[in-house]
């Protein structure tokens, strides 16, 4: 039974690209993700984004600016991600991040259609 933590490919480079707002990762098996600070804010694994089943998942709008400000190793199975809204409950396993990057054209349209339906954004609310 998986754990979620165990992992078909593993990765042999991960980068921060704070200026892209992007983290960059390639696997053992030639695949090369950059997956957008924004895409990976919103499909956090954090209890906080996905509940704890799938029909409690939270859409997080608001977030088309956020950046990454570190990244921090877990063990040898997963990073943990900084993001600079505060957010750094997320354990990034590699499992689910080859996942999210597999997955993104879809993963991501749903994302704005569920924003969209809801009547978000992704823009951050202005204060007044």
């Amino acid at each position: 039974m998986s754990d979620g933590f165990d992992t078909e490919f593993w990765p042999t480079e991960v980068k921060l690209k704070k200026a892209e707002k992007a983290v960059e990762i390639v696997f053992d098996n030639g695949r090369r993700f950059v997956l957008p600070a924004e895409y990976l804010r919103v499909e956090s694994p954090s209890a906080e984004v996905q509940g704890h089943g799938p029909s409690q998942k939270k859409i997080v709008a608001g977030r088309a600016h956020v950046g990454i400000m570190a990244l921090e190793p877990v063990g040898n199975y997963a990073i943990r991600i900084k993001f600079d809204d505060l957010h750094d409950t997320g354990i990034f396993s590699w499992r689910y991040l080859y996942e999210l990057g597999e997955r993104q054209t879809e993963l991501w349209q749903a994302y704005l259609d569920a924003i969209a339906a809801q009547g978000l954004s992704r823009e951050p609310k202005r204060r007044q």
